[in-house]
């Protein structure tokens, strides 16, 4: 699947109408609740204007972005970790995610049946993590019972997994995220859990979808609530109308995207910022290749050597690394070319420890 980040909330808070609009696709998006059984998968671009710059100087055959996967999940309830309203098998979906894009229902309208019968996001997010936490909670306790056998017969990485499993059972225990405890853990330990999918232990994004009226309005008092908790967790917040977005995707032009968001008082979709808080949350990055037949971005985790971003285009570029020749995307913007770029000493040529820094353009040389 790639690089995914799931969709989930509540039944009509609109997940679906926010993936209709992401992939521009028509997933069904209706006024009653599990509209969405199976996930839905979209394929989207992340918007970077540092690749239409490059462009700009670089004619190519084509340009092409960096991608990652969107899933529509059916919504959860109340009671979903004991398998109401097909929970168990809705949450099995969320495991299989690499980040959690939370949507929020933010607005009042008759029209959209609330599930829970009012607007409450404290009480609809307590909901959702309450729910995970409890999905959790039967994770850990059926692998500490296994771990813990296995530790008294002398497994060392189940003796590790068990200890690591008794701090985590601390917070699901209190319907919470594990996050905390896992960003504590050594990469070792990260390994030893990772196999367990720990719903909670992903990402976070808060969507607050919003009304159409308060589109460039001060935050109204549920997308404060939202704020609020999303700093509290460390998790980052998007603010967006579904609606409108919806309406944008419609749009087949960039000048007639570009007229309506004007009128609207926005510079760009709220989609594109949620892509890219997204791609963020994945701890990714981008580095670019640039040539006449094409120029791309490319994505990478952070913290990548120049050997593993070359394996993101091939793996004989990985196996075979010889070295990078490297110009940072400032240093490519002020140079105008390439060539520019090499005679100004911009260009430097990198070996296998070098760490990629987001936006480097590159090329690789390797011998198989």
């Amino acid at each position: 699947m790639g690089f995914s980040c799931g969709i989930v909330g509540l039944p009509n808070v609109g997940k679906s109408t926010t993936f209709n609009a992401l992939t521009r696709t028509t997933v069904a998006a209706s006024n009653y609740p599990f509209c969405t059984i199976e996930p839905n998968v979209g394929v989207v671009p992340v918007p970077d204007p540092r690749l239409d710059k490059l462009t700009e100087l670089v004619p190519t055959m084509q340009s092409v972005p960096t991608m990652m996967n969107f899933v529509d999940i059916a919504g959860l309830v109340k009671g979903a970790s004991e398998g109401e309203g097909l929970g168990n098998q809705f949450l099995g979906h969320i495991a299989q995610v690499e980040a959690i894009a939370h949507v929020v229902r933010c607005f009042e309208d008759d029209n959209v049946v609330h599930v829970e019968g009012k607007i409450d996001p404290k009480s609809d997010i307590e909901t959702i993590m309450t729910e995970l936490a409890l999905k959790d909670l039967a994770v850990v306790e059926s692998n500490l019972k296994r771990s813990e056998k296995l530790a008294r017969s002398g497994d060392k990485d189940a003796k590790v997994l068990s200890e690591i499993l008794k701090r985590v059972l601390v917070p699901l225990n209190d319907g919470k995220s594990v996050r905390p405890i896992v960003n504590e853990l050594s990469d070792d330990e990260r390994k030893i859990l990772k196999p367990l999918n720990l719903i909670t232990a992903k990402p976070m994004l808060y969507v607050a979808n919003i009304a159409e009226d308060e589109i460039g309005q001060p935050y109204n008092d549920a997308v404060k609530v939202v704020e609020a908790i999303a700093a509290e967790s460390g998790d980052p917040m998007v603010v967006l109308c579904s609606a409108i977005e919806s309406e944008i995707a419609t749009l087949e032009t960039d000048a007639e995207r570009e007229e309506y968001l004007e009128a609207i008082g926005l510079k760009e979709p709220g989609l594109n910022r949620m892509i890219r808080a997204g791609y963020d949350l994945l701890g990714l990055m981008t580095f670019f290749t640039v040539g006449e037949k094409e120029n791309r971005a490319w994505t990478t985790p952070k913290s990548s050597t120049a050997p593993q971003a070359a394996g993101k285009i091939h793996s004989d570029m990985e196996r075979g690394f010889i070295r990078a020749e490297v110009i940072g995307y400032q240093d490519f913007i002020e140079a105008g070319s390439e060539s520019v770029a090499k005679e100004k000493g911009k260009l430097r040529l990198e070996g296998k420890e070098y760490i990629v820094q987001d936006g480097d353009i590159m090329h690789f040389r390797f011998a198989v």
